[in-house]
């Protein structure tokens, strides 16, 4: 990939990133229109109908085996709890907490599932990013208060439940063979689409006369925006400029989700939350390896 290609694909991931901190004011406002399944519902025709046309143009095209079948069922099932905790969360809580918190803390908890569970050495460094992304999280939501009302609040029940889920997800799509990540993701939507139509939703119920643009814009930006744009754009960077350096891009999430929460929302976002949302992502980086800023090589010349 030429270094202009690299910079286009640079400010793609930009908007990706936007895209996926938008997510959570989408789902704080569409919280006023509809329950967590009828969400689920909506996102995911419109993620459906968008995706498909990608998978074609990108010849990924549809086929997967049984023993990713079954896998996607496993993560349908999961992403229904997630996208749950995710809608209330965001609803009875804020969005800016939400984005700050669950991402962060994802590949916190992720490292540690693996570390507890599938024998992940843990290094020095990694207790002292483990140590440093607790005290984050826990001024994140407001532990040095001391008010367990406050501390133990629905929201942050929730935010913290989804933040668990996200990497039990990760853990078991990761287990797919000869199946591309993005198809395995469609057939995952079309799932979770069948179980919550046939057990969850009263279409019946749902007064369509109250969907208004803002409505519709919400939709259509959580669907299209945060989910198949920004999530063929995440597939295609760590297949063009790997993992590492894709990841660095997910700092930005929360970053995003916080600004924009401020600009669309209104939300006053407390210093604790700006705190703790840098020493998490300080312990991510340390956690991952990750590195933001590169040394240029140089290349000398006979």
């Amino acid at each position: 990939m030429t270094q202009t290609n690299k910079n286009i694909f640079y400010a793609l991931m930009f908007l990706a990133m936007a895209g996926w901190g938008a997510s959570w004011v989408n789902a704080k406002v569409l919280s006023s229109y509809m329950n967590e399944y009828e969400l689920i519902f909506f996102r995911n025709v419109f993620t459906i109908i968008t995706l498909a046309p990608v998978l074609i143009f990108s010849r990924k095209y549809f086929h997967i085996n049984k023993r990713s079948l079954m896998l996607a069922v496993v993560s349908a099932i999961i992403m229904i709890v997630y996208l749950k905790c995710y809608f209330l969360g965001t609803k009875y809580g804020t969005a800016s907490l939400g984005g700050a918190l669950v991402t962060t803390l994802i590949p916190i908890n992720t490292f540690l599932i693996m570390a507890i569970f599938f024998g992940k050495k843990i290094q020095r460094k990694d207790f002292f990013a483990l140590s440093l992304g607790a005290v984050g999280v826990l001024t994140m939501l407001n532990f040095w208060s001391f008010s367990i009302e406050e501390i133990f609040s629905i929201q942050n029940i929730y935010f913290l439940a989804g933040s668990i889920l996200w990497p039990i997800l990760t853990i078991v799509s990761s287990k797919i063979t000869k199946t591309s990540p993005m198809v395995f993701t469609f057939y995952m939507y079309v799932i979770m689409t069948i179980i919550v139509s046939i057990f969850f939703v009263e279409f019946e119920k749902i007064d369509y006369s109250t969907y208004d643009s803002i409505f519709w814009i919400n939709i259509i930006s959580l669907a299209v925006i945060s989910t198949t744009f920004a999530t063929t754009v995440y597939f295609i960077g760590i297949e063009k400029l790997g993992t590492n350096e894709v990841s660095s891009f997910v700092f930005l999430v929360p970053l995003f989700a916080i600004i924009l929460s401020v600009i669309f929302l209104g939300e006053e976002v407390s210093l604790s939350i700006m705190i703790g949302t840098a020493l998490t992502i300080i312990a991510v980086k340390i956690l991952n390896n990750i590195q933001i800023f590169k040394k240029k090589s140089i290349e000398h010349t006979k």
